[in-house]
């Protein structure tokens, strides 16, 4: 069965969690601060827990549905004796009564165990600061956004990843173009030539980061990258104290088309960047073979906040080791247009096209 953990205090019993600035366990009561590797012994125990297993009875009145019963767990908070509900991909939550950090280790057990995490390096302020300048340089974000976007809601969260290893040899064809014009006392010449171009190379790849949770839309993840895994470290459930955590719920090999994609994409491009001298250059046809692949389980540090916006609800991704930030802000169709009729004088045209692509025309 997967067990509640709660580290405490030695000095005050308080429950101890994760402090990003120090990078050390520190306790909120009497902030007496712990080495991380202090509380490894802990871990040991992760590799001895048997995976969950539940039974519900059939015969109750009100029955869960099949699919319901597998996915929602309850657990008995040590500090309060609140219940604690959660779906079957959370690994560490705090109980909704004391507020108390857990971890569900019986989680992270066996094949299920990260084999490395990057610890948050940014605190929940730091975050709300970012979000702050974030929007405020928005230039085309509606004024009245910048002081009625309130936030509702800040998680930060370790999202599983799958961590992709491969060497890759790619060959790419291209069709380029190159332009000639000349002129006599009459007409104006144009000549296009065509030209068939190859390009071929070896490369290497490490630490591909695919998104394994379904919960957590891959473009989302993908637009705060990178994240740098010269600060991973080995895997311990104590970093996990005082953030939410979920385990892949998108396995290994589910995850390697996405990888494939990358890999794919990534060699096409490297190669086009050797391509010089051509107007316009178009992949013809590509080839990509990848051999040595070695996925890792990695645990990345990301910040999720809410905001309201005129009932709105807005959602932002926060790196929680770099601060690189995304989101979708309202944008301001009078700033737009404010931009647009400084360049009327150059051509109205150029309006018209920008206004008709942003849907604002």
């Amino acid at each position: 069965m997967a067990e509640l953990f709660e580290y405490k205090c030695p000095n005050c019993g308080g429950s101890v969690e994760f402090d990003s600035s120090a990078q050390k366990m520190k306790c909120p009561y009497c902030d007496s601060e712990f080495d991380v590797e202090a509380l490894k012994s802990m871990d040991e125990r992760l590799d001895e827990t048997e995976p969950d297993l539940f039974s519900w009875d059939e015969n109750s009145n009100s029955q869960w549905e099949e699919a319901d019963a597998s996915q929602m767990n309850v657990f008995v908070c040590k500090s309060c004796g609140g219940e604690i509900v959660v779906d079957e991909n959370t690994a560490a939550t705090a109980c909704p009564y004391c507020d108390n950090p857990v971890v569900l280790a019986g989680r992270l057990s066996q094949t299920l165990k990260p084999d490395f995490v990057i610890p948050f390096k940014l605190d929940k302020n730091q975050a709300k600061d970012a979000l702050k300048k974030y929007t405020k340089n928005r230039k085309f974000a509606p004024n009245l956004f910048k002081t009625q976007n309130k936030l509702d809601e800040i998680k930060g969260l370790y999202v599983p990843f799958w961590l992709f290893d491969s060497n890759a040899n790619a060959a790419v064809s291209y069709n380029a173009t190159r332009t000639t014009t000349w002129r006599d006392k009459n007409y104006r010449y144009t000549k296009t030539d065509h030209y068939d171009v190859f390009r071929s190379g070896t490369m290497r790849f490490e630490n591909i980061p695919v998104d394994g949770s379904t919960k957590m839309p891959d473009e989302l993840m993908e637009s705060i990258e990178p994240f740098n895994f010269s600060e991973a470290v080995d895997f311990q459930t104590a970093y996990l104290s005082g953030y939410l955590a979920d385990k892949y719920d998108v396995s290994m090999e589910n995850s390697i088309g996405r990888a494939n994609e990358r890999i794919k994409t990534s060699c096409e491009d490297a190669l086009e960047n050797t391509v010089s001298g051509y107007e316009s250059v178009m992949v013809k046809s590509s080839s990509v073979q990848t051999s040595d692949g070695v996925a890792k389980y990695a645990l990345y540090p990301v910040w999720i906040i809410h905001t309201l916006y005129k009932g709105e609800k807005l959602t932002f991704a926060l790196n929680g080791q770099t601060g690189k930030i995304t989101g979708n802000i309202p944008v301001s169709k009078a700033k737009l247009f404010g931009l647009f009729a400084g360049i009327t004088a150059i051509g109205t045209p150029i309006l018209y096209f920008v206004g008709r692509f942003l849907g604002i025309i």
